[in-house]
């Protein structure tokens, strides 16, 4: 008798402890939704204004070979009809922009925004400069402030994707090498 109303009480305290742990995982999930929606927002807003960063932790090859990098000094920037693409590797050598890779600027045109019915976004345009002639297209996944940008050279196949976090222009942290 005493074993069993043990039994029965240590089940109920088991219970209510499972029971409190998933209501705490609810509450965490429910408010990474809560701020991936902030996220996504902001970042669909940055589309609309074209003043937005992409922060890439991540840049695909022509052939699928990928590098994880770092977001400060691999990014796509718009600011209205100015553009910059930079990407920097962890190399030995200093590359053209100074930190091991290339800094290309220039005027934005042709701009296309579109959305499917799953709610992703696709950001288009074109950019020319000095060092690059290029179109770029950025998709921006639903429900979060995720994105890939392909980065398609006019004169050449040489193309690559950053991958990373869509940001509005006034809150990153990138920085820029020499541009040519």
């Amino acid at each position: 008798m005493i074993m069993k109303k043990f039994m029965t009480i240590t089940f109920a305290l088991l219970s209510l402890i499972t029971i409190q742990a998933q209501n705490k995982q609810n509450n965490k999930n429910g408010q990474k939704e809560k701020l991936d929606a902030i996220y996504h927002n902001n970042a669909l807003i940055s589309l609309q204004d074209s003043t937005f960063v992409l922060e890439a932790d991540r840049v695909i090859f022509k052939r699928g070979r990928s590098v994880y990098v770092n977001p400060t000094s691999n990014f796509i920037s718009l600011n209205k009809n100015f553009g910059v693409v930079q990407t920097s590797f962890n190399i030995p050598a200093s590359g053209p922009n100074g930190m091991g890779g290339v800094t290309v600027e220039g005027q934005i045109s042709n701009i296309k925004i579109t959305k499917d019915k799953k709610g992703t976004t696709y950001y288009s345009m074109n950019i020319m400069g000095a060092g690059i002639s290029a179109l770029v297209n950025i998709t921006l996944y639903a429900g979060s402030n995720k994105a890939s940008a392909t980065i398609s050279p006019n004169f050449n196949s040489n193309r690559i994707t950053l991958e990373g976090n869509l940001i509005p222009y006034s809150q990153s942290n990138i920085i820029k090498g020499r541009s040519f």
